[in-house]
């Protein structure tokens, strides 16, 4: 979730806020608290190397796999889309690691402090076990936004029956990420900055994010209450979350290089009026770059195709698993 409108007004805060730390964290101990009970796991845990792993799955049919965006958990998927797929696929939402209810891939990734973050190779990695383990197989990986990165990367590193990209971010872009993500990445913000999000942040800061991340489309009816955003303002979500986006970029450069090795199948949904993840940025140039990648731009859409154009994307996975021979 990107909050660039609150940033100034909460750096601010933090001057004044300095020396009342623990007044801070007591304020976000009760919001986090408060996010769990309001938005509990909607569906079941397994482990992978001793880290646990929230899902969520429904329906028969061939595998399809739902990886969401950043700031995301499972119930991105689960508000309306799933149930347009679940009458004909076997569907598996992951909440991504150190987001939702799933843990960090490893301790040391965690803390105020540091600064890695898993790429999405190494969540390709660990949902692909989870996946395993759930008897998944000859799967089509959908991946949303930063969900895209990952779907990518489970291309390179496992052996999908197809993948599809929805709104994603696949390829290097020049220049650089809002400061806001540089700040909250930091030590320095993991530490100051991101209890005050967590203690302060309101819903009317968090709807004006969300309404940018959908325009020019407005937020269906519902959507905001439903999707569990107190969930991605939990301290170690928020920094997990903002250390995953702040490294995407070497990440992107370094499997990139590689994606001309995929001969599976790959449909590419893209907005053409997005402005979170450019489509002429990553969409095209994917569908140029790899062979076995078929492009279709939705006209007038912006970011979040999933929730505004799910037939469109629905098709997408039909003809991924027909090029796939999977149905």
């Amino acid at each position: 979730m990107n909050l660039p409108k609150l940033a100034s007004s909460l750096l601010l805060a933090a001057t004044a806020l300095t020396g009342c730390g623990a007044l801070v964290d007591s304020r976000a101990d009760r919001r986090e608290a408060a996010a769990v009970a309001a938005y509990p796991p909607e569906g079941q845990f397994l482990e992978v190397d001793g880290r646990r792993v929230h899902y969520v799955q429904e329906g028969s049919g061939p595998d399809l796999v739902l990886l969401h965006g950043a700031s995301g958990n499972t119930r991105d998927f689960t508000f309306s889309f799933v149930e347009r797929v679940s009458d004909d696929y076997r569907v598996t939402v992951f909440d991504r690691p150190g987001l939702g209810y799933t843990d960090r891939i490893d301790a040391r990734f965690g803390g105020a402090f540091n600064t890695e973050a898993e790429t999405p190779r190494e969540q390709a990695v660990f949902l692909n076990k989870a996946a395993r383990q759930l008897g998944i197989e000859n799967e089509i990986v959908l991946g949303q936004s930063y969900g895209g990165a990952v779907a990518m990367a489970w291309g390179l590193e496992a052996d999908p029956a197809a993948l599809v990209i929805v709104s994603g971010a696949t390829m290097p872009w020049k220049g650089q990420l809002g400061a806001l993500y540089g700040l909250t990445a930091s030590p320095l913000g993991g530490a100051g900055f991101v209890p005050l999000l967590t203690a302060f942040a309101g819903e009317t800061q968090v709807r004006g994010a969300v309404e940018t991340i959908f325009e020019p489309q407005d937020v269906p009816e519902g959507y905001l209450e439903y999707v569990g955003w107190p969930l991605s303002l939990r301290r170690e979500s928020f920094r997990a979350n903002a250390r995953q986006v702040n490294s995407l970029k070497p990440a992107i450069i370094e499997q990139s290089a590689q994606y001309r090795s995929l001969t599976m199948p790959i449909e590419v949904v893209h907005g053409t009026e997005d402005d979170v993840v450019p489509d002429f940025v990553h969409a095209e140039n994917l569908a140029s770059w790899v062979e076995s990648a078929q492009y279709t731009p939705l006209p007038g859409i912006g970011h979040m195709a999933h929730q505004v154009a799910g037939p469109e994307v629905v098709t997408a996975i039909d003809r991924a698993a027909a090029r796939a021979g999977i149905r």
